[in-house]
């Protein structure tokens, strides 16, 4: 029976009849090769964007921010908005590769490695916004607590863009540590089949691990404790974010549904995003046997259920305007309902609300080229939602004499721009020079993979 025709939680977690010889040669195969012309291809656009994004940033950096289209009522707007944007992109890597390993979920095994790349450089993507925003990024280590005889230069912890600062670099250390321990199996497996100065470099990387039951013991141990250490990040990080809005006393803002609300908003954008480069690296990469369709719709269902919460907290948030008789609240959001941004609401909604309720028949999980589009129009909607906080609440604020709307400049499209590719750039090369599937742990679910497919066929 084709796999057409089978239901996509019957599909195996590795086809093709893999062996153990034949799993490390495929996946190696882009190291020792080389990737195929569509990497080329996409590593071309990408680096282009990135080089635009980065002549623009240079451009505003020695211009000053007055390129950007803010203005007195509007503070915070793209800037803002993007660094909250990849924030949330990268929390979908430390739920698949920490939470789903403490459940011991089998699937997560061929999109953990790249999902915990994507965290890294999502998180760079976000660390870039707050520099430039600072308009003097050469003295961004004046946010650190450095040894210093001078007391005003110690930062205010009471700041919560400074809890950011802390919040935000813990999260990449322990991300990073958790992403490299993850790889030393498999640098060692690199460098065992390597010649040459790349047989020394992996074998430097693999920090002389020797395969041993002893080494792997250890390995598991550390691994189990990373794991539990990252898994509060989740939910600690974009509370963290949250409360620079939540603790101010804006409309719109100040509101203690704010975390949950981001929480479970960053999980639902991460997921799309992995969604979104699965589908693309499956292809391009040619891991069609590796990323099958039975974790297209593992993930597709976990962006469902996301995404049913999202959708409560937008009906939450109207009710607590509504409800509260605060007339300040009520204003912001039939502001947002009849304003003259209106469109990016209602956007919003269809993208976030509308369009992934298709993902409830199976028949559109069980088809990759459309789980793509949503998960599209998801990553569109989550951008418009955090442009929507920030944005539509400031441009109308207290005193309508202040009241100014926003346009935001090419430079700032640009940047945000620039920052997808560098996003993208950084994961395609990550895709060619590194392991993007975990070898090991592919194997180690390969007889359970075997099975299924066993019964698959046999049905």
């Amino acid at each position: 029976m084709s796999h057409s025709a089978v239901s996509p939680l019957r599909v195996p977690l590795v086809d093709g009849g893999k062996d153990l010889a034949r799993v490390s040669e495929d996946v190696c195969s882009p190291i020792e090769h080389g990737p195929t012309w569509m990497w080329y291809a996409a590593f071309a656009l990408s680096s282009t964007v990135l080089a635009i994004g980065f002549f623009l940033v240079s451009d505003q950096i020695w211009t000053g921010i007055g390129t950007w289209g803010l203005n007195k009522s509007v503070g915070w707007a793209f800037d803002i908005t993007n660094f909250v944007f990849w924030v949330g992109i990268g929390h979908a890597g430390t739920l698949i590769s920490a939470i789903l390993f403490l459940f011991r979920q089998r699937w997560r095994t061929a999109v953990n490695r790249s999902a915990e790349a994507m965290t890294l450089f999502a998180v760079m993507c976000a660390g870039v916004f707050p520099l430039i925003h600072m308009g003097r990024p050469w003295l961004a280590y004046w946010v650190f607590p450095y040894p210093n005889n001078m007391g005003p230069l110690w930062p205010n912890f009471r700041s919560p863009l400074l809890w950011d600062v802390f919040a935000i670099s813990t999260y990449f250390t322990v991300s990073a540590t958790f992403w490299y321990m993850g790889l030393l199996p498999d640098l060692a497996l690199v460098a065992e089949r390597a010649r040459g100065l790349r047989r020394k470099l992996f074998r430097a990387l693999s920090m002389g691990w020797d395969g041993s039951m002893r080494t792997w013991n250890h390995y598991e141990v550390l691994y189990l404790l990373l794991a539990a250490l990252a898994t509060p990040l989740v939910l600690s990080v974009h509370t963290i974010v949250s409360f620079d809005f939540a603790t101010s006393i804006l409309p719109g803002w100040h509101t203690t549904l704010f975390p949950p609300y981001f929480v479970d908003g960053a999980i639902f954008s991460g997921f799309a995003m992995v969604l979104t480069l699965m589908i693309i690296a499956r292809k391009v990469m040619n891991f069609e046997d590796y990323i099958t369709l039975r974790h297209i719709d593992a993930m597709c269902k976990i962006t469902l259920a996301t995404g049913l919460i999202l959708e409560l907290a937008y009906a939450t948030e109207m009710f607590l305007a509504w409800y509260g008789a605060n007339p300040y609240e009520r204003f912001v959001f039939m502001n947002r309902l009849f304003g003259p941004m209106r469109w990016c609401y209602y956007t919003m909604l269809f993208c976030n609300v509308v369009a992934p309720q298709v993902l409830w028949f199976k028949r559109v999980r069980a088809t990759p080229w459309l789980v793509f589009i949503v998960s599209i129009l998801i990553n569109v909607g989550m951008w418009l939602e955090r442009f929507n906080i920030i944005a539509i609440s400031l441009h109308r604020d207290f005193l309508p004499s202040s009241w100014v709307s926003y346009h935001p400049t090419y430079i700032e499209i640009g940047t945000l721009c620039g920052s997808f590719g560098l996003f993208f750039t950084a994961f395609l090369l990550f895709c060619r020079f590194l392991p993007m599937i975990a070898i090991s742990e592919v194997k180690g679910v390969l007889g359970y993979a075997r099975r299924t497919g066993e019964a698959v066929h046999g049905a």
